[in-house]
């Protein structure tokens, strides 16, 4: 029913409100939001990446009712769509940390989802490796981690076992961690978004949102169809359309996030973070019938990313990466509607062959092809200490009912389900 009343008022009130807006003379923007119809929701997510689905459900099964803003015209079109697809143990992250407890109590939520849901997954496991003696101590360091944070079966091996284990890997040691495996993002996004719908969740697709602004100590949130934005790049500021009036706001817009924060009218910018943003491309493995490995298999971590790896699907294609290349901020119009340049530079490749051959060294030249490439939403930039997930709401940023999730990146996908656990437990009850 909100779906339709959404797509009415949107229809009805667009040629008034976008005409008033392209007028050389505009009203001040008080006025302008007085003549903007308003609906009354109960919960509003923004974005409808694996994380916003999943809060979404969650909301849902809670009994209240949700409406999800994707200015996409369909589900997980952004970083959700462009990763590894890994279902990460809880290694990498420093103990105590929101990534590390996210990302433990994820893995097993997922899991067990998965298996309930029919969503395709498999526990392959993952080796991490040191293919010089240099890196020995960092994997050393990676185990004693993950053991603290509780990770089980991690086991340090030699240079010897891991070969005998995969034939064409070549390494001095490596780290393995059963417990990793992988995941169809794709079904599992799928499931939540059928398991939200089927509680009464509406989703509404290609319908942005491009600011707020504060009433007292809550928040009212401007919205407008996605093809009216698109006309404001590089030109006139979007004009809402729509005003909704909620009393609760999940702001998981992932990549734009940050932006989006900062359009919130009377919010205080002091508790919006930097945002910087990491490219990762990925190349495909061709001409081989075969995987050359079971496992995935990942080199030592590197600055901003977890080095370019071995990921395999549940088809057998085997991909590599990402690799890491820092980017400057896009406007927030782009950044509303995701408009960052996707394409895999073909030359891109020739920095993969060396890295990957460091511990496959049977790598074929010419067997790399272009793949796909992602963004990912970070809090620190180059050179700088990675920054922990931002969960953020009214005790923070003083607002009533905002919830603001700022550098959801890897582990994100894993984490999922736990940080739609953590936000119904602490902020819904």
């Amino acid at each position: 029913m909100l779906r339709h009343t959404l797509r009415r008022t949107l229809k009805s009130c667009t040629s008034s409100v976008w005409i008033q807006s392209r007028k050389s003379t505009i009203p001040s923007q008080s006025l302008l939001l007085e003549t903007i119809p308003k609906e009354n929701v109960d919960c509003v997510v923004i974005g409808a990446g694996v994380v916003g689905i999943a809060v979404a459900r969650d909301l849902a099964l809670k009994g209240r009712d949700v409406l999800v803003i994707e200015s996409a015209p369909t589900f997980g079109s952004g970083t959700s769509s462009r990763n590894s697809e890994v279902i990460h143990a809880g290694i990498y992250y420093p103990p105590n940390s929101l990534k590390a407890i996210f990302c433990l109590r994820g893995r097993k939520l997922l899991y067990q989802y998965c298996a309930n849901h029919g969503v395709p997954h498999k526990q392959i496991g993952k080796l991490i490796v040191a293919t010089g003696s240099s890196e020995i101590q960092k994997l050393i360091v990676l185990l004693s981690q993950g053991r603290e944070n509780g990770v089980e079966g991690l086991r340090m091996m030699e240079g010897f076992e891991a070969m005998r284990m995969e034939p064409e890997l070549k390494c001095l040691k490596a780290l393995l961690s059963p417990y990793s495996g992988i995941v169809d993002t794709h079904a599992l996004m799928l499931s939540l978004v059928g398991e939200a719908e089927n509680h009464g969740a509406t989703f509404s697709y290609n319908t942005t949102v491009v600011g707020g602004h504060l009433e007292g100590d809550s928040i009212q949130i401007h919205i407008s169809q996605s093809k009216n934005i698109e006309k404001c790049i590089g030109g006139c500021p979007p004009q809402p359309e729509l005003i909704l009036v909620p009393n609760l706001v999940v702001n998981s817009a992932g990549l734009s996030s940050p932006s989006l924060a900062k359009s919130f009218k009377g919010l205080d910018s002091r508790v919006i973070p930097p945002s910087y943003y990491a490219q990762g491309c990925y190349f495909t493995l061709s001409n081989n019938k075969t995987p050359p490995f079971e496992h995935l298999i990942y080199p030592i971590p590197e600055d901003g990313g977890l080095g370019v790896h071995v990921t395999l699907d549940l088809d057998g294609h085997v991909k590599f990466g990402p690799d890491v290349e820092w980017i400057g901020e896009l406007d927030s119009i782009s950044s509303f509607l995701n408009k960052f340049d996707y394409s895999v530079s073909s030359d891109r490749v020739q920095k993969f062959y060396p890295e990957i051959r460091r511990y496959y060294p049977n790598l074929k030249e010419g067997s790399l092809e272009p793949g796909y490439a992602g963004i990912r939403p970070k809090l620190s930039g180059p050179g700088q200490p990675p920054v922990d997930f931002i969960i953020q709401g009214e005790d923070i940023n003083g607002v009533r009912g905002l919830i603001n999730l700022f550098g959801i990146e890897s582990p994100g996908l894993t984490s999922s389900l736990a940080i739609a656990e953590h936000i119904g437990l602490k902020f819904i009850g």
